[in-house]
């Protein structure tokens, strides 16, 4: 059988800092992204139910994680207290891919142009 890639979007808001920036730089001051994720898994195509996974699965993995983030300031967040999109990405990809080993990538975007896309170690 072939193998595919799939994906899922979820979206959420949120408020945060970055600390370790300079303090004339805009991002050191508390400010919010709508964020986009894409959570991404590979594998082959089930012969039988005819998809790599359903995508209920995925979302019953992500959405408790995208509560934890959702109107939060993500500094906060255990993990998170330097909640760039690399940081807030490799956060994901170790709260979901315990649970979904077919994970391939989590892609994190602050908006339609700062994207960040990790894909494992």
């Amino acid at each position: 059988m072939p193998k595919m890639k799939i994906s899922k979007e979820f979206k959420f808001d949120s408020a945060h800092f970055l600390p370790h920036v300079p303090p004339d730089h805009k991002c050191a001051n508390m400010h919010g992204h709508t964020y986009c994720i894409e959570v991404h898994v590979e594998g082959e195509l089930d012969p039988k139910l005819g998809w790599v996974i359903d995508f209920n699965d995925v979302k019953k993995v992500v959405d408790p994680l995208v509560d934890q983030l959702d109107h939060k300031v993500l500094n906060e967040i255990e993990g998170l207290e330097n909640p760039t999109a690399e940081m807030i990405a490799v956060w994901l990809w170790n709260k979901i891919q315990p649970d979904l080993p077919q994970l391939a990538q989590v892609i994190v975007k602050e908006n339609p142009t700062n994207v960040c896309i990790y894909s494992g170690e």
